[in-house]
């Protein structure tokens, strides 16, 4: 089994506070920013950053569903580190600082692909659909952000 991984990265023109705290707040923002890939969103503990439990049904694909329960940490300022319970997947949020105003979020999911043939397409094609999710979702943070 290799690891799998999906990188993406935005600028937002918003200071980095108020977009990690939009990353954050589980228990509002985050669930209206999600895109129709997430299904069944709920929130079973917490719901602020640091300690929250999530839930949500990802549809990668039109055949692939994963069912999350995401467990919350934050490691260092401007992370958020949601573990999947249910899987191998880690998926960490970094914010920071891009000058006045302005903040650089790269979200990156990690985890450990299928062996053999399956394994080479899902290596080969998962990180594209997966940076696709993610793209749109960026795209809703902004525009729940900016100005």
């Amino acid at each position: 089994m290799a690891q799998v991984e999906a990188t993406t990265e935005r600028i937002i023109a918003a200071d980095a506070e108020t977009v990690f705290d939009a990353l954050a707040d589980y228990a509002g923002t985050r669930g209206k920013v999600l895109p129709e890939h997430f299904s069944e969103y709920e929130v079973r503990e917490g719901g602020d950053g640091e300690g929250t439990l999530v839930h949500w049904k990802l549809q990668a694909t039109s055949k692939r569903v994963r069912d999350c329960l995401l467990e919350v940490t934050e490691p260092t300022d401007g992370q958020l580190v949601e573990t999947d319970r249910n899987s191998s997947m880690v998926t960490t949020w970094v914010v920071t600082p891009a000058g006045e105003g302005k903040s650089k979020v790269v979200v990156s999911t990690v985890w450990n692909g299928a062996g053999g043939i399956g394994g080479f397409f899902e290596r080969t094609f998962a990180p594209k659909g997966l940076g696709r999710i993610y793209d749109t979702l960026l795209d809703n943070l902004a525009a729940e952000v900016e100005g």
